[in-house]
């Protein structure tokens, strides 16, 4: 299994270059074909300012847009690229939310960025594309640099439907994987859980596929669930991390904490997340 289209969200950030790079470097990988995607925002912004001031705000706004635009253009075109990779430049006006959910419906997996701890208010990308896009997510930490991603997993595994949604989106990655580290903390039992040894079946389908998985059980009161995965990929060197987003509402996890919300305002190394 390979990834055959990969679409990357680009913006005039300076971690930009650095999400395309991964994007890059993933598509070279599996020889896939990658879309770099920049959303310009979507007017009107200054209508509550009236005539004429408004419009010539407007009329400014629409200019730095264009000039971003044009900076981020460059920068793409400007990255090496391996011989035969194809990247194809796409440039469109919306809501980065629904435009990048629109684009990647098309695509096997979307590269992101995490959300900067002092980001304008607005819908941040991961939290609302997770639960609307339909395809995994690969969300690069808006910290640090990731030369090279997949080659130690950490999977994060509790018998649900979301896991077992990631585990089936990453197939290609965990194939490749030198190792994959499956991980369940305070495991359960029944229909909704896990079998008789948590984490064993799902490394004997990932064995199948030709995965070097490993599994392990973790019990703990100290630590939540998403605090836990981090200690544990940094104990491992992992340099990925994937898992099922949002398996209870996103509301209940804004208001209560989860292991999806911690992994998104915490990770310290790309997540790969599915719904």
């Amino acid at each position: 299994m390979t990834f055959k289209d990969i679409l990357v969200h680009v913006d005039d950030s300076a971690r930009a270059a650095i999400r395309l790079d991964v994007a890059i470097a993933l598509a070279a990988e599996h020889q896939a074909h990658l879309v770099a995607l920049n959303v310009r925002p979507q007017g009107p912004r200054t209508a509550a300012i009236g005539a004429p001031f408004g419009n010539e705000l407007e009329a400014a706004m629409a200019r730095n847009d264009a000039e971003a635009a044009g900076r981020t253009r460059a920068m793409v075109e400007s990255r090496p690229v391996p011989d035969g990779l194809a990247v194809e430049w796409r440039d469109v006006i919306g809501d980065p939310v629904d435009e990048v959910a629109l684009h990647a419906r098309y695509c096997d997996v979307a590269v992101i960025g995490q959300t900067e701890p002092d980001a304008p208010g607005g819908r941040p990308l991961a939290d609302n594309l997770v639960l609307a896009v339909g395809r995994p997510l690969l969300v690069i930490p808006h910290s640090g640099r990731f030369s090279a991603i997949g080659r130690r997993v950490l999977l994060a595994w509790n018998g649900s439907r979301e896991a077992t949604r990631a585990v089936h989106d990453s197939m290609p990655v965990l194939a490749r994987a030198a190792v994959v580290h499956v991980i369940a903390v305070n495991p359960g039992h029944g229909q909704d859980g896990h079998g008789d040894v948590p984490g064993a079946d799902i490394c004997l389908h990932l064995s199948r596929h030709g995965v070097n998985a490993v599994c392990e059980q973790i019990r703990t009161d100290d630590l939540d669930v998403g605090e836990m995965l981090l200690n544990r990929a940094a104990d491992e060197d992992c340099d990925l991390i994937v898992m099922g987003g949002y398996g209870r509402s996103r509301l209940r996890e804004m208001v209560l904490g989860g292991a999806t919300r911690h992994l998104l305002e915490h990770m310290t190394v790309p997540v790969m997340l599915s719904h």
